[in-house]
């Protein structure tokens, strides 16, 4: 039986006024914007059993948005420190931690590691079209979808198909 990654960028973020990266919170369109994700992800097969979430402002407010939209389908946050601006290794080490009995699991993280992981993940069998649009561009609220055969602790590379990538923003 396959699982499903689902690997997002946290929604926009305002600029930190006291040069505080971590405490960045959501700006009016970026809680639009995960609202939306929300909707999306409800409205899709894969709801998610597991939530890992970067412990960064922008990211939990992500999460909280789309826990809103998911409404009683929402698991609980898992906040990781390690996600904080988390290289691709450092991600797919926390993916790596997640219980096999999980068949659909959300990544909450911020770039450049959530673009990292996914064109790591990405194997042969991947839809090209979203690789090359995950690949070129990943704007706030930008969600990969992955098919994993393989256990969550056994993860590394090349060894997932990427098949969607969606934003929040119109037309994509």
């Amino acid at each position: 039986m396959s699982k499903t990654l689902l690997v997002l960028r946290h929604a926009e973020a305002g600029h930190s006024f006291s040069d505080d990266d971590f405490s960045r919170t959501l700006t009016e369109h970026g809680q639009a914007q995960a609202r939306k994700m929300g909707r999306w992800l409800r409205q899709s097969p894969c709801i998610p059993e597991v939530t890992l979430v970067s412990s960064a402002m922008r990211t939990r407010q992500t999460s909280i948005w789309i826990a809103h939209e998911l409404g009683d389908q929402a698991p609980t946050a898992q906040l990781d420190d390690r996600m904080y601006l988390g290289s691709a290794t450092q991600l797919c080490s926390v993916i790596n931690e997640t219980p096999e009995t999980a068949n659909t699991l959300l990544v909450i993280a911020h770039m450049p590691g959530v673009q990292e992981l996914s064109m790591r993940l990405t194997s042969a069998e991947s839809d090209e079209e979203a690789a090359l649009d995950m690949a070129a561009q990943w704007p706030p609220g930008g969600l990969a979808r992955f098919k994993v055969r393989k256990p969550w602790a056994k993860l590394d590379g090349r060894d997932a198909a990427l098949t969607e990538f969606v934003t929040a923003e119109p037309g994509r």
